[in-house]
């Protein structure tokens, strides 16, 4: 008769909730550096802001659609999906009349004040608890963050700086909100979110002036498919695993990797306090989720 042989219990048995989670990072962060390559498509588009953001979301929708389709999941309507979708689009339009009417850094840094409102609403709505650490990372990264664009912080628009600041709060509901419903009504609150902003914002497209050059077309379907559609669908499963306030840190890479484009394609190198700022927010980050990973506890649950 064959020998069997017995488990090492020196060896760890594999923990299908590690596994999950090292998923949803991995998620997290593919989804943040697609959303980061924003500002080189959107920058050579001549078209209206908000006829952008339409047309953007109305092919990221169908990209949504489709990856439900394929995984065979059921488009619903219910209060979470619908709660989800619309703070999904409200996010998109405050961000994008917060760039029309203050700078493009006061725009980005003030929205990265999603991590600030994942912490009250959380504690005072849900009544959830939070390490000490949690705290701390986040005003860490808050700070690196603006020393990443510290040269080009300015005092703007005071319309457009509230402006951004409600897309901060509305950044942080998405969070929460979509990481509160099933995976129908997650993935259908996105397909939502999408087609609110393309109802919204498409007329635009045709009460300004939006040429309908090759190169526009080309940049408007990489941005629905490679900059919106495909990292939703992301977000959409890494929030189903990744608490609230761990996705919107992942999320911080974002803004981290916007200066790495703009040297890529525009030549223009990033200052010191741009260095120093993305080396402070991704070691604190790291560090942050080896040890929630480590210790097995997970922010805000």
């Amino acid at each position: 008769m064959p020998s069997q042989t017995a488990p090492n219990p020196a060896v760890p048995a594999p923990n299908p909730q590690s596994r999950e989670r090292g998923t949803a990072i991995a998620q997290m962060l593919a989804c943040a550096a697609l959303w980061s390559v924003a500002g080189i498509f959107i920058k050579s588009i001549p078209w209206n802001p908000m006829a952008i953001a339409g047309g953007r979301s109305l092919i990221a929708a169908g990209v949504a659609y489709a990856f439900m389709r394929w995984r065979g999941m059921r488009f619903t309507v219910n209060r979470g999906s619908a709660l989800s979708g619309v703070v999904l689009s409200l996010t998109f339009l405050t961000f994008v009349a917060a760039n029309k009417l203050t700078t493009s850094a006061n725009a980005i840094v003030l929205q990265y004040s999603a991590p600030v409102y994942i912490l009250v609403i959380s504690a005072v709505v849900y009544r959830q608890r939070f390490r000490r650490s949690d705290y701390v990372v986040v005003a860490v990264t808050l700070g690196g963050i603006a020393l990443c664009f510290a040269d080009r912080l300015g005092s703007g628009n005071l319309t457009g700086n509230m402006l951004a600041l409600a897309s901060g709060l509305f950044f942080g509901g998405m969070f929460l909100t979509s990481g509160r419903t099933d995976g129908d009504s997650r993935m259908s609150g996105i397909v939502l979110g999408h087609l609110l902003t393309a109802a919204i914002g498409l007329p635009f497209l045709f009460l300004t002036a939006s040429p309908l050059t090759g190169a526009a077309v080309r940049n408007m379907l990489a941005l629905g498919v490679f900059q919106l559609g495909a990292p939703y669908v992301l977000f959409g499963l890494a929030a189903g695993k990744c608490p609230p306030l761990a996705a919107c840190l992942l999320g911080i890479v974002e803004p981290i990797l916007n200066p790495l484009w703009v040297y890529i394609f525009d030549g223009e190198a990033p200052g010191p306090r741009a260095l120093a700022g993305g080396i402070i927010v991704i070691a604190a980050v790291t560090v942050w989720t080896i040890r929630g990973s480590g210790s097995g506890r997970e922010a805000g649950r």
